[in-house]
């Protein structure tokens, strides 16, 4: 197994933390590069919000000393504001690596032409892809995509060879397309297409990847050159260390028993209260961490609920010392976790199917001038 190439950059092993809206935060990106090595991406950053110099935005692009390298997830429908951020980032040493998002599937988005659905129009694309890289200087810049709008307007191969074409250092795929969301299971056969059609530049692959059995899986089957994972580590940022050690060559997995489990969940929440700088805040954050650090294990519905609401660190951790903690690692929880649900339509912008070629940019309204997703 290769190191994955990003221009300049090496990343090894061939991993990177997909972006998360409300998770991939510094403190949770930290437990991640702890457990083992690769490619650790921001919450997705709006262009305006960038170029307007936001101050919540600012605030989310704060790497810890260690961090290396920092990588920023944008998402832009106007070529121009596009541009103006990834100059920023730059020239301001802002980051080590832009990653342009074109995979986002929820409505507030992609009804305005952003995310998953920006790809058909392939002009648009095109210009945004070259006004990011001709600014981007000695960065790297990839994009993460999905299939395409629905089955009817799959998009994936065309935004290959167009990324290809615009210098794009790296494209990620999630196998699956806006309508299905993340529901049904990930076509890992079109990450394999994409590799066959994209040869110059790496393609990596995204979705279902539970363990690091299925990452190993997904690059035997589909060529691919690295993953992308996402909903897989949630509440289990040591998959990381399993991901590196399988990448060696290692047959050994990390197992926690529950105190272990809870140890993890009391420096996660600790760390957000450093970050954000108030513990109430920082607390509130961690509670839809609850369930996923806690799925499979045999916890009362009473403590459950009191962790999960839990308003200080001292309440908090009252809670985690009644847990078991010579509890197992449960069986059977390599398994999907986070939102699993598809649409039942994909909402866009009047019009936007007619002409897959249209160049005119979405209105201002389809950049919200704060981050987060």
């Amino acid at each position: 197994m290769e190191s994955l190439k990003l221009g300049s950059l090496e990343v090894w092993p061939p991993v990177v933390l997909a972006p998360m809206a409300g998770i991939t935060n510094a403190p949770f990106r930290t437990l991640c590069r702890e457990q083992g090595g690769g490619l650790f991406v921001c919450e997705m950053i709006t262009t305006r919000a960038l170029v307007e110099r936001n101050p919540k935005t600012f605030r989310m692009i704060r790497f810890e000393p260690a961090e290396k390298p920092r990588s920023i997830q944008l998402y832009g429908v106007d070529p121009v504001t596009v541009g103006r951020a990834v100059r920023m980032i730059a020239d301001e040493d802002l980051a080590d690596h832009v990653d342009l998002n074109f995979g986002c599937p929820v409505p507030k988005v992609t009804r305005r032409g952003g995310g998953s659905a920006l790809p058909y129009k392939r002009n648009l694309l095109r210009a945004i892809l070259r006004e990011a890289v001709r600014n981007a200087g000695t960065l790297p810049v990839t994009m993460k995509m999905r299939k395409g709008i629905d089955d009817d307007h799959l998009t994936y191969l065309d935004a290959g060879r167009i990324a290809v074409e615009e210098g794009v250092s790296a494209i990620a795929l999630h196998g699956r397309t806006a309508l299905q969301h993340y529901g049904g299971t990930a076509d890992w056969e079109a990450i394999a297409r994409l590799k066959e059609a994209v040869t110059e530049i790496p393609v990596l692959g995204n979705g279902d990847i539970w363990s690091a059995d299925d990452a190993m899986r997904m690059m035997a089957e589909t060529g691919c050159d690295g993953v992308v994972v996402g909903r897989g580590c949630l509440g289990r940022p040591w998959l990381f260390r399993d991901l590196a050690a399988v990448c060696e060559g290692s047959g050994e997995r990390v197992r926690p028993r529950l105190g272990e489990v809870a140890a993890t969940m009391d420096r996660h929440a600790t760390l957000l209260t450093e970050c954000f700088d108030s513990e109430h805040h920082a607390v509130a954050d961690f509670r839809k961490h609850v369930g996923w650090y806690l799925k499979g294990f045999t916890v009362g519905a009473d403590l459950r609920r009191r962790l999960a609401t839990a308003g200080t660190l001292a309440g908090l951790r009252e809670g985690l010392a009644e847990l078991d903690p010579d509890q197992p690692w449960p069986a059977g929880v390599d398994a999907p976790r986070g939102k699993t649900n598809p649409r039942d339509r994909v909402h866009l912008p009047a019009g936007w199917l007619d002409d897959p070629y249209d160049l005119a940019v979405p209105g201002a309204d389809a950049e919200l001038d704060t981050s987060g997703g």
